[in-house]
């Protein structure tokens, strides 16, 4: 079933044009989910809005990034759209993509006999504008005039034209939707479920991968992971079952400022350019996701040369590793897995102070090289520190509401 969002066209308390998309709510049910919009819920449009009032515009643009297509309806003032459905769609689309390509149909009540056909012109040549770029569904217009005689007390559409061209034009846009998605659905989905060369090999200084085991470990390794590339913007996800932040490919490409609530933005900008300026290369942070304790932690990604490339994410449950831990599983005795050596023998004269040895290295836990890998990672999880980089706490959430909010799409878990 599709899922359509549905934009109520002005900020008034009583409107026909909410009462149309009511009854297309329930008179088209069995077609598509229809989740009505009120735009009244928006503070008008101006680019000096402080970030932190922006929250509600911040949800708008998700509901529209997930919907299938998106309906405005309109009423005509004075032979144009209300002021506050332009303000609307210039939150859509000043800095933001979120319309691009989105299929989306016009619909409007009015008073007088020639309905909203002026306004209705006036939002198409908005919608199909370059800043906007959605994809408009031509003809098909639904223009419902007089409407205190075409609607019932109950909000019933009683002028049987009117409802037939209601219905035929709805029926288009469902079709046209579809369309779009079958056009799109192989080069959309192609990159996350299969490389598009499967018998091309990536060399490593290491080893060589083929493209599609490097496909398979990302799904495979029990953490998921997020990239936001050296320009601040959403790169790339792993395609792993059931991840702990759902992901959406319409969100790819989109500014790190854009997949997150306004409120988060600060923190996660702060802990990004700790990466850019070198001033930081981790961050960790456990926190509860999902009704268990997971562990995010932020790593610079850099290349040879020290160069920034962007900001990689681990997200991953540690339930089961806390468990083997609570159960004393690290108190057993036995045999060093990559040694081979007795935990009982002769690690014990290795050194004078009785020093444990990094089975995988050799190294002193308290040698010089490895005393603090970073400030992050060393802090206990315990203590609630604060960040002098970041202003951010380090087992704390990046969100000012201490919601746990995704620090990649700043998404929080409780919404």
């Amino acid at each position: 079933m599709k899922k359509i969002l549905a934009l109520v066209g002005t900020n008034a308390n009583f409107s026909y044009n909410r009462l149309l998309l009511k009854l297309m709510k329930k008179h088209f049910k069995q077609m598509a989910d229809i989740e009505i919009y009120e735009i009244s819920k928006l503070p008008a449009f101006s680019v000096d809005v402080p970030l932190e009032e922006q929250t509600e515009v911040w949800k708008l643009k998700q509901k529209v990034k997930a919907a299938d297509g998106v309906i405005f309806s309109t009423p005509e003032y004075d032979h144009g759209i209300p002021a506050a459905l332009k303000s609307a769609v210039e939150w859509l689309s000043y800095h933001t993509t979120v319309l691009k390509k989105k299929p989306v149909m016009v619909v409007g009540v009015s008073y007088g006999r020639q309905a909203s056909a002026r306004s209705q012109v006036q939002m198409r040549q908005i919608l199909i504008s370059p800043d906007c770029d959605a994809n408009l569904m031509p003809g098909n217009e639904v223009l419902i005039g007089g409407a205190t005689h075409v609607f019932s007390k109950d909000g019933r559409l009683i002028n049987a034209e009117m409802r037939d061209n209601l219905e035929e034009c709805f029926t288009h846009f469902i079709e046209y939707i579809q369309l779009f998605e079958n056009a799109d659905e192989e080069e959309v989905k192609m990159p996350i479920k299969q490389p598009r060369i499967s018998e091309a090999y990536i060399k490593f200084p290491t080893g060589r991968l083929s493209l599609k085991e490097v496909q398979q470990i990302f799904s495979t390794i029990p953490f998921e992971i997020d990239l936001i590339d050296s320009t601040d913007h959403f790169a790339w996800y792993s395609d792993k079952p059931n991840r702990e932040h759902v992901r959406d490919v319409a969100s790819l490409g989109e500014p790190v400022t854009e997949c997150h609530p306004p409120k988060a933005v600060p923190a996660v900008m702060a802990i990004i350019n700790s990466f850019r300026d070198g001033k930081r290369d981790v961050v960790t942070r456990p926190l509860w996701m999902n009704g268990h304790r997971s562990l995010i932690q932020y790593y610079a990604l850099r290349d040879i040369d020290g160069h920034y490339l962007g900001t990689i994410e681990f997200t991953g449950s540690v339930e089961y590793i806390l468990n083997l831990f609570e159960k004393g599983a690290w108190d057993k005795g036995g045999t060093d897995a990559s040694t081979g050596a007795s935990k009982h023998e002769d690690t014990a004269e290795a050194s004078d102070d009785n020093e444990v040895a990094d089975a995988s290295t050799g190294a002193s836990e308290s040698s010089d090289d490895s005393t603090e890998t970073t400030t992050a990672a060393s802090e206990p999880a315990g203590t609630e520190e604060t960040d002098a980089d970041t202003g951010a706490s380090e087992s704390g959430s990046v969100d000012a509401d201490d919601e746990a909010a995704d620090a990649t799409t700043g998404a929080s878990e409780e919404e």
